[in-house]
């Protein structure tokens, strides 16, 4: 049996909502949108669901995508629908259109607009002028479609969420700022590890806090590894250098490396039965080793299926 938690008895839609930033949705809403994959999940090619047809998705591409560009364009078409891929050189943008004007015109040909972006303001202006839902398929400072698929992967495996232990190993980037929204509304604890000066961004440990206040669940930075997976369910972690940071992989790497790797010795110090999780792509080797990422205990390739399955869940609800 899966467990839920609470869940009210109203009706919730989310269509035409933006989804920029999980901490706009309650725990009922990220709730609708998990059980909504595990429907979609269990009746993949067994029973056409054609919720799109006769829609088209715009997906705007700032950077370079492997995952969220084949699990978007996978979803709109099992679901019936268009997926239309944009690079910023191929749009006006890249000759000096505004983004006002670029959202304005895609809202009058597509039902949904995707951007995956250097810049979170970029995808704020999208939706303050676009009149079709806007997703986030990346950001400088966070990642929600990520975290969904990481919050469904741990229900799949647990059968449950409120009370496991996250532990958070590295940088404190974008994907550890939407984990700590996700997690922190759910009930999830969440123990990060990093050295000072690259921890998560204030405003979303501050929004954490507040929210672990309300769901029971904790917060903590530490800046031992070993400190943050004693009790972990569930070990995390991301590359060190991000895209857009290659100039300060020198600096970085002598920080993060070898201190935050996860490797067998970390994983032995934490409870029996961790799991661990990455999002992808991993450069290994460096925040983690082979043993790791390719042992029975890696869920990293259940992470990267449910991408598919969370994107369509969203793309079902929200248009």
């Amino acid at each position: 049996m899966y467990e839920i938690g609470y869940v009210s008895r109203k009706k919730i839609n989310l269509r035409g909502r933006d989804f920029l930033e999980l901490q706009d949705f309650s725990a009922e809403e990220i709730w609708k949108i998990l059980k909504t994959t595990r429907i979609l999940k269990k009746y993949r090619g067994k029973k056409r669901i054609n919720k799109l047809r006769g829609k088209s998705v715009a997906m705007i591409f700032e950077k370079p995508s492997t995952r969220t560009r084949v699990s978007f364009e996978v979803a709109v078409e099992e679901l019936g629908g268009k997926a239309l891929y944009l690079s910023r050189s191929e749009l006006q943008l890249g000759r000096g259109e505004t983004i006002a004007d670029t959202a304005r015109v895609l809202s009058r040909y597509v039902h949904l607009i995707m951007a995956r972006v250097y810049k979170y303001e970029t995808l704020e202006e999208l939706a303050r002028y676009s009149s079709v839902p806007v997703v986030n398929g990346l950001s400088d400072i966070n990642h929600p479609l990520q975290i969904l698929a990481d919050l469904y992967t741990l229900w799949e495996r647990f059968k449950k969420l409120r009370g496991l232990t996250i532990a958070w190993i590295g940088d404190g980037n974008n994907v550890c700022n939407s984990l700590l929204i996700g997690a922190s509304k759910l009930g999830v604890n969440v123990n990060i590890a990093c050295p000072h000066g690259y921890e998560p961004h204030p405003k979303y440990l501050e929004w954490a806090r507040m929210n672990a206040s309300q769901s029971g669940s904790s917060i903590k930075l530490v800046n031992e590894p070993s400190e943050a997976v004693i009790d972990a369910d569930a070990i995390m972690t991301d590359v060190f250098v991000s895209m857009g940071q290659e100039e300060e992989r020198e600096k970085r790497m002598s920080i993060f490396y070898p201190r935050y790797q996860v490797n067998s010795e970390l994983i032995a110090k934490a409870k029996h039965g961790v799991v661990f999780m990455h999002p992808l792509p991993a450069h290994r080797g460096e925040e983690v080793v082979d043993e790791v990422i390719d042992s029975d205990y890696s869920l990293v390739w259940d992470q990267a299926e449910n991408r598919l399955h969370t994107t369509k869940a969203l793309l079902y609800l929200l248009i």
